[in-house]
């Protein structure tokens, strides 16, 4: 069965993932699910998930998904994992398989571009399109060799250029939970995680620039000093009215 591997890795006792023992084969149909889940386990990595054939073939994106076509990023082809873990967003305990925070970063549709998906994956060769919030347009992921070990499947997921083309770092500036606005951190804070942890799979906070922040402290200690020289200037005026009168 398709979720052999997948029941085979996990204690559903423990883990709150769900077991897939309400997923069911489906013919194929215009609407598929897509989802991209964020992963800080032992390494940061991006989950990249494709409905078929009942289940979310899967890819572990290491760098994330590049709007960037020059770009190629590794996808390791993982187990097949069941339809309702697209919407699955919480804390993995530690010492499970996968243990960390996820979060749900991107969601929607997907529909082929090869007219035969199933022959496209097998040759190593699927185009798609992606309808998601944050990832859109047309992508490819092409069978490769040279990467990984012989027990996983290495693939490249290409962005094809076109309007949604961009060189903006995507995973850097929407690093938000499509379904919940929050961080990882905050994902991790809220159900119980390694928040320290989570953190280091979000962006740092922006830091002033050496420049500004010397010139904001160089204003700040003129204006102290502008202070400072005032009050006496005012005590002595006080004192030479004083004499005057």
């Amino acid at each position: 069965m398709a979720l052999n591997e997948y029941r085979k890795k996990r204690d559903f006792k423990i883990s709150p993932e769900p077991s897939g023992e309400k997923s069911s084969a489906k013919g194929s149909k215009s609407s598929l699910i897509y989802v991209v889940q964020k992963h800080r386990a032992t390494q940061l990595h991006y989950d990249f998930r494709l409905e078929f054939h009942g289940t979310l073939l899967s890819w572990a994106v290491p760098k994330g998904p590049s709007l960037d076509p020059s770009t190629k990023r590794l996808a390791m082809q993982v187990e097949d994992h069941p339809v309702e873990y697209a919407g699955f967003e919480g804390v993995i305990p530690e010492g499970e398989y996968g243990g960390g925070t996820v979060m749900v970063w991107d969601k929607g549709t997907w529909t082929s571009e090869s007219p035969d998906p199933a022959a496209a994956l097998e040759k190593g060769d699927l185009k798609f399109t992606l309808h998601g919030k944050k990832l859109r347009g047309s992508w490819v992921l092409v069978r490769t060799r040279g990467f990984g070990s012989s027990s996983k499947t290495s693939w490249l997921l290409i962005k094809h250029r076109d309007e949604f083309a961009t060189t903006e770092d995507v995973t850097q500036e929407m690093p938000r939970s499509a379904v919940s606005n929050r961080l990882l951190a905050d994902i991790a804070r809220d159900d119980g995680g390694d928040v320290e942890k989570a953190v280091t799979g979000d962006p740092a906070p922006p830091q002033p620039a050496k420049g500004a922040a010397a010139k904001s402290a160089g204003g700040a200690a003129r204006s102290s000093r502008a202070k400072s020289s005032a009050k006496p200037a005012v005590a002595r005026g006080s004192k030479r009215r004083t004499k005057s009168t």
